[in-house]
């Protein structure tokens, strides 16, 4: 059983226990739906510092994005004690060492504690972890979950998510998920369950939240922060309610590829980013999205070699504007490279404003099928594109964040921006029979 360190005296509070308690008896999955203030970072960093003693390895606090880290975690104060919360947990007596630049702890037994983010995870180098706290999970990558899976099932180590609702994304379904597997912990602490706050804190609370970011945002702010409701939309979300009137209507289920169709793709092309398709039959007014593709940190044959797995009849390529544009290296465009690895009917997209581009979007969700299982990771970076908050300024920005949702949004924009056409095509099949996701 992991020892909890005597340093500063520290102990969970009484609604931390049961997670915790789970922890120390050797539990390995557990995701933590609590709201604000609740202490999750908290319980994590301890849960971590302990854990170091008992098994020497790598552990990792991951953020949404790295330069979240510093913030919110490295450089952060306890208001209690007025001491920062790493050297509570990673007091010098354990350190070997501490590196302020990548914000990791060597401690003396010979463990590394490391701050990162999930923006970056697959850039990661060095020895892998055997421990992982995702933390914001509902913002996070979720296919950070997906590469490090395999790792800690190898190595025995254990992974703790911990999040306050954004929607009903990726983190929704992962804490349903949860609840059924018997050896997941689960739990969801709305702060009406503990004692942080009492009704009067939280009634003064709701109402700032109202006056501070409107009664919209402020309201689903409110609900999602302080009543992990899941219900309440994204904030600065430019397709959550379209994409919740998806799956109310039946749109996120099973779309079959219909062989009398050719396949149109749509394009985001990354560079040192990743590079997403989406894969699209058009019957009708009709927008059947069958598939889709992501990946980074492999060049254009890979993605050829991907679509030449499905056997379907082609139809327009659709590629963003930079698509022409050719490279100093090798004085092609990326259009040219494809056309030599026979994607042939490829149309680039002029450059435009993102704004029209997003309302375009708008415009074709509502004709959109998405299939749910194929689909899954496209589907959640629509509902999670947002617009960027500006902090100073307490207000949204008129750009959009840039984050892993921005791949299949901008490809999904290429493709409403584009000129596919659907001439001839038969009469649109509704799908009566196939169960809501």
């Amino acid at each position: 059983m992991p020892l909890r360190l005597p340093h500063n005296n520290w102990h969970p509070r009484s609604y931390q226990m049961k997670l915790y308690t789970y922890l120390e008896r050797g539990g390995k999955r557990a995701m933590a739906v609590w709201h604000r203030r609740a202490g999750k970072d908290e319980v994590c960093l301890h849960w971590a510092a302990s854990a170091s003693q008992m098994r020497v390895g790598v552990y990792w606090h991951m953020l949404p994005e790295a330069n979240q880290a510093r913030k919110a975690v490295w450089d952060a104060v306890n208001p209690h004690t007025g001491q920062r919360r790493i050297n509570e947990c990673f007091p010098p007596e354990m350190r070997e060492s501490t590196r302020e630049t990548d914000m990791a702890i060597r401690c003396r037994n010979g463990s590394l504690w490391q701050l990162v983010g999930s923006d970056n995870y697959n850039s990661l180098v060095g020895s892998p972890p055997v421990g992982v706290v995702f933390s914001e999970f509902a913002l996070a990558d979720p296919s950070a979950w997906g590469y490090l899976r395999p790792i800690l099932a190898e190595n025995g180590g254990w992974a703790l998510f911990i999040t306050t609702p954004r929607g009903r994304n990726h983190a929704a379904t992962f804490y349903e998920a949860a609840r059924q597997d018997p050896t997941w912990f689960a739990e969801r602490l709305p702060a009406t369950d503990t004692n942080v706050f009492t009704a009067e804190q939280l009634e003064v609370e709701h109402r700032e939240l109202v006056r501070e970011y409107g009664k919209d945002d402020g309201e689903a702010r409110f609900q999602q922060e302080y009543m992990c409701s899941f219900d309440a939309g994204v904030m600065g979300s430019y397709y959550g309610s379209l994409m919740e009137a998806a799956e109310k209507d039946g749109r996120l289920t099973k779309v079959p590829h219909e062989a009398t169709l050719p396949v149109h793709t749509a394009w985001d092309l990354g560079i040192g980013d990743a590079t997403a398709i989406w894969c699209i039959q058009l019957a009708g007014r009709e927008v059947r999205v069958i598939d889709y593709i992501e990946n980074s940190g492999v060049g254009l044959d890979w993605y050829s070699r991907e679509l030449d797995k499905r056997p379907w009849k082609w139809g327009e390529h659709v590629l963003p504007h930079d698509a022409a544009a050719r490279e100093l290296g090798t004085g092609r465009s990326r259009e040219e490279v494809l056309r030599s690895l026979g994607f042939h009917r490829t149309q680039v997209v002029p450059q435009q404003r993102i704004e029209d581009g997003i309302n375009a979007v708008r415009m074709i969700l509502p004709r959109c099928w998405f299939d749910a299982e194929k689909c899954a990771r496209g589907i959640s970076a629509l509902q999670n594109y947002r617009r960027s908050w500006n902090e100073a300024l307490r207000t949204y920005a008129d750009r959009p964040l840039h984050d892993w949702t921005s791949h299949a949004a901008d490809a999904l924009r290429a493709f409403a921006m584009g000129n596919v056409r659907n001439a001839g095509a038969p009469k649109p099949i509704k799908y009566p029979d196939l169960a809501v996701v």
